[in-house]
């Protein structure tokens, strides 16, 4: 992060333009780059508030447009936009990654 502080979602999504832009061997390491797209799967060890500023800390970087934070205890996905509120979906069927990610589309009743 622009921070100094690595860190590592559980998954994330690069533009390939972005990706390309890095040196060989930035990829092979820890790439020096944040995120378009991020996601937090939270585990029954995580805490809530801790992940959200974890999330709300990523959508202040530059590059990262989209980001989930996803519950699956409380069934419940943060969606996090830059500049934006927190919008907050309450046993989704599914999520989707316009349009950031066009055409992508989280069965959530798999991720439950």
């Amino acid at each position: 992060l622009s921070t100094g502080a690595k860190k590592s979602p559980d998954v994330s999504w690069i533009k390939l333009e972005r990706w390309n832009s890095l040196s060989q061997e930035q990829k092979e390491k820890f790439a020096p780059i944040c995120p378009d797209f991020v996601v937090e799967l939270m585990s029954p060890s995580d805490n809530l508030k801790t992940l959200q500023a974890k999330m709300a800390e990523y959508m202040e970087e530059p590059g990262v447009k989209l980001g989930w934070l996803i519950d699956r205890k409380e069934r419940k996905v943060y969606i996090y936009r830059p500049g934006m509120l927190t919008e907050c979906l309450e046993n989704p069927h599914s999520v989707s990654g316009e349009p950031v990610l066009p055409g992508f589309v989280l069965n959530m009743q798999k991720v439950w």
